[in-house]
C-alpha cells in the first residue's frame, strides 16, 4: 500500500484559517479531486467537517476519517480513532492512500514514516493563518514540478504543484 500526502501551503507553511482554506483556487482543486479520484483519502474530525456538507463524502473515494471520539459519526466514511487503524481498514488494498489533513493528521502519518509521496501546491503568497503544516527538510526527498500557474481571473494566487518522492 502507498501512503501519499497532499497539501496546499502558503509561503510560511500556512494551510488554513479558523477550520477553512486560506484561498479558493479553482485549478488546484481540480488536480486534488483528478489525483485522488478512484483511490482513498484520510481527514480529521475537523477536516470532515470543513468540507460543506454537500461535497461530503468526496465522490469516487473511500472516505476515512480520524477522530479521538470513538461515537463520533461520519455518514459516507469509515470512522477510525488511531492512525493504525488505516493499515487495518485497508490491508491489501492496490489503491493509494492520501493523507488530506489537516495540521495534526499531517502530523500523525509523518512521524508513522509511511509517507513516500507527496503533492504539495506552494502558493506563492503569505497569508495570517492559525494553522501550519509540519516543518520538513525537503532536501531529504527527490522533486518534479507537476504544474505552475499564474494567477488569473479564476485563480488570486500563483501556485506551483510538486511531487516529492522519497
Amino acid at each position: 500500500m502507498k501512503f501519499s500526502l497532499i497539501v496546499a501551503v502558503g509561503e510560511n507553511n500556512e494551510i488554513g484559517k479558523n477550520n477553512d482554506l486560506l484561498w479558493h483556487l479553482p485549478r488546484d482543486m481540480k488536480f486534488f479531486r483528478e489525483t485522488t479520484t478512484g483511490h482513498i483519502v484520510v481527514m480529521g474530525r475537523k477536516n470532515w467537517e470543513s468540507i460543506p456538507e454537500k461535497f461530503r463524502p468526496l465522490r469516487d473515494r473511500q472516505n476515512i476519517m480520524l477522530t479521538r471520539n470513538n461515537s463520533y459519526e461520519a455518514k459516507g466514511a469509515e470512522v477510525i480513532s488511531s492512525f493504525s487503524d488505516i493499515k487495518a481498514v485497508i490491508k491489501d488494498d492496490s489503491r493509494t492512500c492520501f493523507i488530506i489533513g489537516g495540521s495534526q493528521i499531517y502530523d500523525l502519518a509523518l512521524e508513522d514514516g509511511s509517507v513516500s509521496e507527496m503533492y504539495i501546491t506552494h502558493v506563492h503568497q503569505s497569508f495570517d493563518a492559525d494553522t501550519y503544516f509540519p516543518e520538513i527538510d525537503l532536501s531529504k526527498w527527490e522533486s518534479e514540478t507537476i504544474l505552475s500557474h499564474e494567477k488569473d481571473d479564476k485563480n488570486p494566487h500563483s501556485f506551483t504543484i510538486k511531487r516529492y518522492w522519497k
